[in-house]
């Protein structure tokens, strides 16, 4: 038995079952009830979706799987006060482009003062500067220790060399030896030489060779400050006067952001101190000596009067401990043995080694000391 091949469209019902009658077509009457329904219905979901998103704010969490999100929900017409979206471009408030000038500071930062660089004047914090007075060069020197930009590094490498046999006064700098006026050319005064220091002849007066400094060290070595000031016993207005006694600077060799080091030729020193200020070498001694001997006797008047403080002390903390003491303790004066009161009869002062006096107790041996103002 061949089987029936299923056709598209299926077939009729009519063909499928044939008891049963053929259906009655709609009659436009109906047709138009059913289309006046379907409308009716379709108007009372729209109204219950729309009191829906009106009672509760829209959020995109909140949609259901698969149901369309509202036009009102994605529109960016009606934006908060209180967005903070950098990122968004458009007019926020009054038609303006720039959404940071709308957004509202919270709380804890309403007495925040935003500056705007772009219009504020850079006033040199009061100091004056080029622009107030260009023809006036000390306002805009330029800094000596810098590079130029216009200088290459070997240029300015050169440059700096330059400079530095300038101010030793060598290389080229050295000042020229005149041949017709001998007597006129300085010379060393050790050794009558003519190749001397001149850095040492401009800033010391001493007309020296660098041999004679290396072969007399006791008289032309370099005395720092510290040294003149406490082995010659130097004050330091003295060593700041360069008419007085002229120094000669150096960078600092412990730090170099610490001051530049004084540099005082011993010989200046030795006269000023020996001749001038003190009058000989015995007579340094012997103010060293005096000097030595008040700063000991300062040291021990006051270890003394420490002690003396702390023997104070110490008694004070042994009548409170025997207060504290057994049963039998009593107040300061008391006579522990039969319970009558004890008055001591206190001896003549004597003073001790430490030149205080002190008064004994006849009965109990009580001492106290006995200071006269």
């Amino acid at each position: 038995m061949a089987t029936e091949r299923p056709s598209t469209p299926p077939p009729h019902s009519a063909a499928i079952h044939p008891a049963l009658p053929p259906g009655s077509p709609l009659t436009p009457e109906q047709v138009k009830r059913i289309e006046i329904n379907r409308l009716k219905a379709k108007a009372l979901r729209g109204q219950r979706e729309a009191d829906a998103r009106s009672s509760k704010p829209s959020d995109s969490s909140n949609v259901a799987t698969g149901q369309k999100r509202a036009h009102a929900a994605v529109s960016t017409s009606n934006v908060p006060a209180t967005l903070r979206d950098g990122r968004s471009k458009e007019p926020v408030k009054h038609g303006t482009l720039r959404p940071l000038d709308d957004i509202q500071p919270a709380r804890n930062f309403t007495k925040y003062v935003e500056y705007d660089f772009s219009k504020m004047t850079d006033t040199k914090g009061g100091f004056l500067t080029a622009e107030d007075d260009p023809h006036n060069k000390a306002l805009y020197a330029p800094n000596v220790g810098d590079k130029p930009a216009h200088m290459t590094l070997k240029e300015w490498e050169r440059h700096q060399l330059l400079r530095s046999l300038r101010d030793r006064k060598e290389g080229p700098f050295e000042p020229g030896l005149s041949v017709l006026k001998k007597e006129e050319n300085k010379v060393c005064r050790e050794c009558r030489s003519l190749e001397i220091d001149w850095k040492w002849e401009d800033v010391f007066g001493c007309a020296i060779c660098n041999t004679c400094k290396d072969k007399l060290p006791e008289k032309y070595s370099l005395l720092t400050k510290t040294e003149a000031r406490e082995d010659y016993l130097l004050t330091d207005p003295e060593l700041k006067d360069e008419e007085l006694l002229p120094h000669l600077e150096r960078p600092n060799p412990h730090k170099a952001t610490f001051h530049n080091m004084m540099l005082f030729l011993r010989y200046q020193v030795e006269e000023y101190a020996f001749g001038k200020k003190w009058g000989s070498a015995e007579a340094l001694d012997e103010e060293f000596a005096r000097r030595e001997k008040d700063k000991k006797r300062r040291k021990e008047d006051k270890f003394k009067s420490k002690l003396q403080e702390l023997k104070k002390k110490t008694r004070v903390d042994a009548y409170r401990r025997s207060r504290k003491g057994g049963v039998g303790s009593g107040a300061f004066g008391d006579d522990m043995g039969n319970g009558g009161k004890h008055n001591h009869t206190w001896g003549r002062a004597v003073e001790n080694d430490e030149g205080i006096g002190v008064k004994t107790c006849v009965e109990c041996g009580m001492e106290v000391e006995e200071l006269e103002f």
